[in-house]
């Protein structure tokens, strides 16, 4: 497996007590491979339930034990089957043990990719924590914990444990609970482990990713304060915005139910003399013409590189400003977080200083960065403080801000004004648009559980636009059904999405506004 591949191995409870929630881990589980054939189609996949009354894994037959453990698929690249395999899971009738489960899925990753491989090996558990867990032969519960773990470091294995813990049974025992969430915690103490509890399917959506992004640096190199006074930095790319993968031609020639075709499209240029003839012309013998009235300039790739715009190298502060002269709406693309190179105490010692300094006068620091030699755009930055790092936020350029400025309402006549309910009630519903946390309720839709629909893949939106035309037919909303029609809002088809199962014709035809019948 190489570097940038993914190995990861889905452990699900299925038995009783997950019964309610296994449709929205079927959904989340579905659309996470889905993800993968899209970004990461290389990867590979295997399947774990435990709690089923069928017990089938290789350690089974090997050493025994490990009961009610059931392999539904080995470790292999994603493709459509394991989309189907995962939404219709088995239902299980007894109580599952998830230390075996995650036993089982550690035996599968080492016998799949050895202890030199170095890709990216991981495990995600997903349960209620509600079934007991067995004492095993030998030891403690934490001994099994601590031995589990030194496999998980010795073999770089990383493992998620997603708790869901909604509208629990009335027959729940609160002392496995507790027992079973000391035991998880124990392995983000000993080795690469994460735990995170939900507690709405919403929540559950989100808490998978499909990619784990390793930070890297953009830069290293010295923060000019003078020229006189260097820091040496690190810069990490702190957030990014998510891309859409990138659209590709895709050929259908190949037979239907090839699944080794690659569907590639192979484009190849050739470029021929004005003068009418078929003769070829070589790439040493092309230079690009640019038109300039009548005539076509010629200027070689030479000539553009000698006039060209080259910065050099480094992080330069070009001043100081009260943060208060900074708007929200001068903040754009990526913020990126500024360290003081590791090991280096002086560099240590001098950022901490500049950023305590920063956060008391209440400043902000406008700085000129060239992350790579020759970078073709020089970016105009504000350095924020913070009491334990620094992080900078792209700024815009004059010609990049948009101001929208609205008149106030209480300009208008009398007569147009809200009277006091009116104006309760547009007060409240505000109110309702707040997901922040208060007194009365946690955060709602937490960026760090919410998935981003709108990097959500054709099918969901196919799927929910089928969903939404057919209630508007049962409940007689035509008019409705007319409305985005008249907008032009259709489905994806698979010209625009190769991944889409809409053809050209069906995409067409969906939601076409009706003529009205003549008498």
């Amino acid at each position: 497996m190489a570097r940038n591949r993914e190995g990861l191995v889905l452990l699900l409870d299925v038995g009783p007590s997950m019964h309610h929630i296994l449709p929205d881990v079927e959904k989340l589980c579905s659309m996470l491979v889905q993800k993968k054939l899209i970004y990461s189609k290389s990867d590979e996949v295997g399947v774990i339930l435990f709690g089923t009354e069928e017990t089938e894994n290789e350690l089974t037959k090997e050493v025994g034990g490990y009961e009610h453990v059931v392999v539904i698929q080995n470790i292999k690249v994603v493709d459509r089957d394991a989309v189907q395999t995962v939404k219709k899971l088995a239902r299980g009738t007894v109580s599952g043990d998830f230390l075996d489960a995650i036993v089982v899925g550690m035996d599968m990753l080492i016998k799949k990719y050895g202890a030199t491989n170095k890709g990216k090996k991981r495990m995600c558990l997903i349960t209620d924590g509600l079934s007991p867990i067995k004492d095993p032969y030998e030891g403690s519960k934490e001994d099994q914990v601590h031995t589990i773990a030194g496999q998980f470091t010795k073999h770089g294995l990383k493992l998620e444990c997603i708790v869901f813990r909604g509208n629990l049974p009335p027959d729940a025992d609160e002392k496995i609970m507790a027992e079973n969430d000391r035991i998880l915690n124990l392995f983000p103490r000993e080795t690469r482990a994460k735990i995170i509890h939900v507690e709405s399917p919403t929540s559950l959506l989100g808490a998978i990713r499909t990619r784990n992004i390793t930070p890297v640096t953009i830069f290293r190199g010295d923060l000019e304060i003078t020229s006189e006074l260097k820091i040496k930095v690190w810069v990490y790319k702190k957030t990014s915005e998510e891309k859409f993968p990138t659209l590709k031609k895709y050929s259908d020639k190949a037979p239907q139910f090839d699944k080794f075709a690659k569907h590639e499209v192979k484009v190849d240029y050739e470029y021929k003399s004005y003068d009418g003839s078929s003769k070829v012309v070589p790439p040493d013998q092309r230079i690009k013409g640019y038109q300039y009235g009548p005539h076509v300039v010629p200027i070689s790739s030479d000539e553009w590189d000698a006039v060209k715009f080259k910065p050099e190298k480094g992080v330069k502060l070009l001043g100081f400003t009260d943060a208060s002269n900074i708007m929200r709406y001068h903040y754009m693309k990526d913020v990126n977080i500024f360290i003081a190179e590791p090991g280096n105490m002086g560099a240590t010692v001098a950022i901490s200083a500049l950023a305590r300094a920063m956060k008391e006068m209440d400043k902000v620091a406008i700085l000129r960065c060239a992350w790579r030699q020759g970078q073709r755009n020089v970016v105009i930055g504000v350095l924020t403080p913070n009491v334990s790092d620094s992080d900078i936020i792209v700024s815009s350029y004059f010609n990049d801000i948009r101001e929208f400025q609205f008149p106030s309402f209480g300009n208008l006549p009398t007569s147009l004004q809200p009277n006091e309910d009116q104006q309760k009630a547009a007060d409240n519903f505000v109110m309702m648009l707040d997901l922040g946390p208060s007194d009365d309720h946690q955060e709602i839709l937490s960026p760090d559980f919410t998935p981003n629909p709108v990097l959500e893949e054709p099918k969901q939106f196919n799927d929910f636009m089928r969903l939404l035309c057919g209630f508007c037919q049962k409940n007689d909303l035509q008019s409705f059904c007319d409305m985005l029609a008249s907008e032009g809002l259709t489905l994806i088809s698979k010209t625009e999405a190769a991944d889409s199962d809409v053809s050209d014709e069906e995409a067409r035809c969906f939601l076409v506004k009706k003529e009205p019948k003549t008498e």
